[in-house]
């Protein structure tokens, strides 16, 4: 990976009824080369639209990858990440930390009817969850775009299979240290300072 090429990090802060997306452009080099911001519905179903606008507003060829950081922001405000890579014109890749049996049943718990529903269709239509080592961690990837001629690997203990190399080089050469891509963990602090002066200048003006 060059030095330069760039990936977008998208990850959110959510309080009470405001969710605020930031959009983070990062080099491979580390170096941060700009943000974008969005909001979305807590509970809503606009996420993904919100991540098309931030893709607008920050107007960026240079872009190679997108890095999100999970697939349901704002209480299962559910991303589709097929429509995110095809209006980005380039691989999407959603990173989420921990071992899951995933979010249906917990979709059919929290909603029911035609909530239920759209949120059960969108999370349908996700790519598997793959796994990648990184600096003695271990990530979950979906990714549209990337390595989809690669065959993933699987393990017998019935645990997500290995994500493609393409996949998992990506992701290596975003995170420098511990397990989170970098350009997600820079957007994931911008989002939290946002929220936070939000609320602050809330605070003051009430």
């Amino acid at each position: 990976m060059k030095p330069g090429t760039r990936a977008l990090g998208i990850a959110e802060s959510t309080a009470d009824d405001h969710c605020l997306l930031c959009g983070a452009v990062v080099r491979a080099d580390r170096a941060v080369d700009g943000v974008g911001f969005a909001s979305a519905t807590v509970g809503g179903l606009d996420a993904t639209d919100a991540v098309l606008r931030l893709l607008d507003r920050l107007d960026r060829d240079d872009i190679r990858y997108l890095l999100v950081s999970g697939v349901a922001p704002a209480w299962f405000n559910l991303l589709n990440l097929d429509r995110i890579a095809e209006a980005a014109d380039r691989p999407v890749c959603s990173v989420s930390y921990e071992a899951s049996p995933g979010l249906a049943p917990a979709i059919h718990r929290a909603f029911d009817g035609d909530g239920r529903a759209k949120r059960l269709a969108v999370y349908d239509r996700l790519p598997p969850r793959r796994r990648v080592g990184v600096n003695g961690e271990t990530v979950f990837v979906r990714s549209v775009g990337l390595g989809n001629g690669d065959a993933a690997h699987h393990r017998d203990d019935g645990s997500a299979p290995t994500a493609p190399a393409e996949v998992a080089r990506v992701i290596r050469a975003y995170t420098p240290a511990g397990g989170r891509p970098e350009p997600v963990r820079v957007a994931r602090l911008v989002a939290r300072g946002g929220q936070a002066w939000r609320a602050g200048d809330a605070d003051r003006h009430g």
